[in-house]
């Protein structure tokens, strides 16, 4: 299958380029902030320069053919309300043209969305003992969490207009392979747990961290489907754990590292009230994945301690990938 994938140098998009790979398809990495060896820098922002890309790419080709959209913005404290802002261009515009492509190309579409589309209210009936299913209602609470709702609209428009052949994946908090802990909102907290400074630590809000390769071979199991794909998919992992509990886990791993036995989170002051100021974020996203059994049957993900266990670098306090990481799907 010929894949191509956006945002190829990110933490998510870098574990589903190398999946793909190691599966022995025929894969394209796309990147332009952080293009490196064997990918290729494309400003997604420049609607010519993509529709070119994208003609060229699917040129000739009879082959099916698959686009994972991960480039994003993720970051909820980047966003304001300006529409016209890159971080919205670049959460709304672009998979709205992707979309497009998807129709007058004939390429599958896969928008990677997230699971801050949803309020995550304590009393929102919408969420069931298990979690948000596909045909929740959203409702999201922050910019960012709009900019990826308003993509999902775009993206979803145009497989009920235009044809597209276009689907929805929303994915949660996630973490991984990474070259700097700041890359992910999981792996940063390894860095506030060695780094002693004394700071706030949430210990209210549920939040369900998945691994980026467990996201990246439940694609590559999907793309080997010969199942229609819905509207919408959600892929999660069903640990829940607060930040604060998050870096209790780290401390516990950082303990059994030769030198860092001393480590602990008695810098950390957890909150266990709803945060009043900053970026509000949901209580409990969880998303629920049950559909999935009738897509690719079983599929689990990795347990959050054993896999940061084995996968930390002990030297530079960072996760790495390990050989066995893309095993049969």
């Amino acid at each position: 299958m010929k894949i191509l994938v956006t945002g190829a140098s990110g933490v998510l998009g870098s574990a589903v380029y190398q999946a793909f790979k190691t599966h022995g398809h025929n894969v394209t990495g796309l990147a332009n902030s952080r293009p490196s060896e064997g990918l290729t820098k494309l400003n997604l922002l420049d609607e010519a320069e993509t529709a070119a890309f994208f003609k060229n790419w699917k040129k000739d080709s009879n082959e099916p053919a698959w686009v994972i959209h991960c480039a994003a913005e993720r970051r909820p404290d980047a966003f304001t309300n300006d529409a016209n802002s890159i971080a919205t261009k670049l959460n709304v515009e672009v998979p709205r043209n992707l979309a497009s492509f998807s129709s007058s190309l004939g390429f599958t579409l896969i928008y990677i969305s997230t699971d801050y589309v949803f309020d995550g209210l304590k009393d929102n009936k919408e969420r069931t003992p298990s979690g948000y299913p596909t045909s929740a209602k959203t409702n999201p609470l922050q910019a960012y969490g709009v900019s990826k709702r308003d993509g999902e609209d775009k993206v979803l428009a145009a497989r009920d207009n235009e044809g597209a052949k276009a689907t929805v994946l929303r994915v949660p908090v996630l973490y991984g392979p990474a070259p700097e802990n700041s890359d992910t909102a999981v792996n940063v907290l390894m860095d506030y747990v060695i780094d002693k400074k004394s700071r706030e630590m949430d210990d209210y809000a549920a939040r369900y961290p998945t691994n980026v390769v467990d996201i990246a071979r439940f694609l590559v199991r999907l793309s080997a489907s010969e199942k229609d794909l819905p509207r919408i998919i959600h892929c999660s992992a069903k640990e829940r754990f607060t930040k604060y509990q998050m870096c209790g886990v780290f401390a516990r791993i950082l303990r059994q590292v030769p030198g860092s036995e001393n480590v602990s989170v008695e810098h950390l002051n957890p909150i266990s009230a709803a945060p009043t100021d900053g970026v509000a974020r949901p209580y409990d996203s969880q998303l629920d994945i049950e559909e999935n059994k009738d897509l690719v049957g079983e599929f689990k993900c990795s347990s959050f301690e054993k896999w940061c266990t084995r996968h930390l670098d002990h030297s530079k306090k960072i996760f790495v990938s390990r050989p066995g990481d893309y095993p049969d799907v």
